[in-house]
């Protein structure tokens, strides 16, 4: 049987899956997952600042100096014929224009969920085919009752990609047959509008903790979707680690997603430092919109893009996501695996 989300156990972290139960996430001693550029990556250069490097994009209070090139791949060696052949074969993307944000499913229409803060200087990605532009997956969520969704994604792995919880589990829809788990969700890494550079797979797997499912905490708003293939391999991911307060505050915290104020399937940057912390969220002044829920917010070292918290909430003057603190840790490993 899959988990009841209904029988809340004292631990918010707890996982619950829509498959049949799976075991609590074991304690780890180690405070980072690297990440991997996958296959021929040609990674996107960054600052020494810790900020992507992108046409038309300048920073605020930010000087473009010196750039770093990024590492090379840690995957051992892989076919990539043999990675794409497993892909659906569906280079064209569905029509997802007009569709609302899903966080509109759990918590009403905008603006309450994300936000432009003052000028919006968000930049395009015209290259979505190269890392770490591919490792944000545009996603068309398809609800209990059929009802059709936008939202973004990031790859963690070869089969696991992280996003918020009320992209996976929609809580108080108030419309009969909404709630729950999601039916489907279709990952479409490194869309380019109409176009996919990597095909697009469908996943029925998802996970969450019993603080979102539950009771609806906004504290503990995360999640994952487990594919069935390992297009990570191919496209890489993202690492994700626990940092102290000084030092989070002392980073630049990126973005990249599907923005539903954009045109249909398109990726958009930006990056601030982190304005502030809590011990379960990330504030920043970061630029987002509808549609980007569940996207990665991550810091840049030595070239190597580490997640540090879940995009899932908006306001007048700092957006916020779900921090990675050692329980969020210890479960994406787990979901990871």
């Amino acid at each position: 049987m899959a988990t009841d989300p209904s029988d809340t156990p004292a631990d918010p972290h707890t996982p619950v899956s829509n498959e049949p139960e799976e075991a609590p996430a074991a304690e780890q001693e180690q405070v980072s997952d690297p990440p991997s550029e996958g296959i021929e990556p040609d990674a996107n250069p960054v600052t020494d600042e810790g900020i992507e490097v992108v046409e038309g994009y300048r920073p605020v209070a930010t000087e473009m100096a010196r750039l770093t090139g990024a590492g090379d791949s840690s995957l051992e060696a892989v076919e990539v014929r043999s990675l794409v052949e497993e892909l659906p074969k569906v280079w064209m993307a569905p029509s997802t224009q007009g569709l609302p944000d899903i966080g509109e499913a759990s918590f009403g229409p905008p603006p309450a969920i994300e936000a432009v803060i003052g000028t919006d200087d968000r930049v395009q990605i015209a290259n979505t085919a190269t890392y770490p532009w591919r490792v944000h997956a545009s996603l068309l969520i398809t609800a209990a009752d059929n009802s059709q969704w936008i939202g973004t994604g990031w790859f963690i792995g070869p089969h696991t990609l992280i996003t918020a919880g009320h992209v996976v589990f929609i809580k108080n829809s108030g419309v009969q047959g909404r709630d729950g788990w999601v039916n489907r969700i279709t990952v479409m890494p490194g869309r380019n509008g109409s176009t996919l550079p990597y095909g697009s797979v469908i996943s029925s797997s998802f996970r969450s903790v019993v603080g979102w499912t539950g009771s609806g905490d906004q504290n503990y708003d995360y999640g994952a979707i487990i594919i069935p293939t390992e297009l990570g391999n191919l496209v890489g991911w993202l690492g994700f680690g626990v940092w102290s307060d000084a030092d989070l505050l002392a980073s630049t915290g990126n973005i990249s997603g599907y923005p539903g104020d954009k045109p249909a399937g398109t990726q958009w940057y930006h990056a601030r430092k982190i304005v502030s912390v809590n011990s379960r969220k990330v504030f920043y002044d970061i630029d987002t919109a509808g549609g980007q829920s569940g996207s990665g917010v991550y810091r840049i070292i030595n070239g190597a893009r580490y997640g540090i918290a879940v995009h899932a909430y908006g306001g007048t003057t700092t957006n916020s996501g779900t921090r990675i603190v050692s329980p969020v840790f210890n479960n994406l490993l787990t979901w990871r695996a």
